[in-house]
């Protein structure tokens, strides 16, 4: 038998150890029957089960009709496994873009229960974490269930090429998409990257309409575009309107026009948030209790 010496053995001990710690973290198995939502923790390669998701009624969401069915009916014929695309929910801050994924998530799988079928799995990924999606993939791959993958506030920095792993997910690789998972996206820009980091790529390129083109084909992966835009005066109204009865706040209907036109001009904003936040304090005024609140619209 081959004798090592001590300080050869000790420094072998060194190299396995660190090799364990580059090494790439092997993804945690999950029992996907735990929750219908999850949010995705890249580091540790595991999906954390989330038993109530925060949400907004489908019926609070206003102003946003035409928005809302689409995504509804592109979700609903992902969940019965025909063909359906993925999604890029752009435009003015608060005016629900988020909160209308959540709330089409929760709507299907009502439908679903009343089929008699699975319901869609909701898994939230971070946009810092984008570059794991792979990983993310393999863990759902070979599941019975569907998988809406969502991501909130999608965005690139001028140095940061993980979007590049973005799309070869969506479409591209060997493996591409798997038929069982749909990729939706919130973002305050319709092309997600930056006019400034489309122009850096421009002028630095050896061919810059090569490398353009290859950075806004990001938002041609996203088959549906859902715009938001800000809303009117009286879809804010038809908003806060719909807080207060749906809270049963006492406050006659002069009063809240009044007063909730005066909130938002001091905010020089008018948005699902607005409205809701105007909501939070009036009810606070009145000694009014919000229990089981939505989230504000995002």
């Amino acid at each position: 038998m081959t004798h090592i010496p001590d300080d050869l053995g000790a420094v072998l001990t060194r190299i396995a150890e660190a090799l364990e710690r580059i090494a790439p973290t092997r993804a945690a198995t999950v029992d996907f029957t735990e929750a219908d939502a999850f949010v995705w923790h890249a580091e540790e390669r595991r999906l954390e089960p989330v038993p109530r998701v925060s949400r907004v009624d489908m019926g609070l969401l206003k102003g946003i009709d035409r928005t809302r069915d689409m995504l509804v009916d592109n979700t609903l014929r992902f969940a019965r496994g025909l063909p359906a695309n993925n999604a890029l929910l752009w435009g003015a801050r608060g005016m629900g873009k988020s909160s209308l994924v959540k709330a089409s998530h929760a709507e299907v799988n009502e439908e679903m229960a009343r089929e008699g079928k699975l319901p869609i799995k909701l898994v939230e990924i971070h946009r810092e974490d984008i570059e794991t999606l792979p990983a993310l993939m393999s863990l759902t791959r070979a599941s019975q269930y569907r998988f809406v993958i969502f991501c909130d506030d999608l965005s690139f920095d001028a140095d940061d090429t993980s979007y590049k792993s973005l799309k070869a997910v969506l479409e591209g690789g060997i493996e591409g998409r798997p038929e069982n998972v749909i990729f939706y996206a919130t973002s305050n820009r319709r092309h997600i990257l930056a006019r400034e980091m489309v122009e850096n790529e421009r002028s630095t390129a050896i061919n810059p309409g090569e490398a353009v083109e290859e950075k806004v084909s990001l938002s041609d992966r996203f088959g549906l575009w859902l715009g938001f835009h800000k809303c009117s005066q009286d879809e804010y109204l038809a908003m806060v309107e719909g807080y207060i009865a749906h809270f049963q706040v006492p406050i006659d209907p002069e009063t809240l026009r009044r007063e909730a036109l005066e909130w938002s001009t001091t905010r020089g904003a008018r948005s699902g948030r607005t409205a809701w936040q105007y909501v939070q304090d009036v009810a606070g005024r009145l000694g009014v209790s919000l229990s089981e609140p939505p989230a504000a619209p995002r």
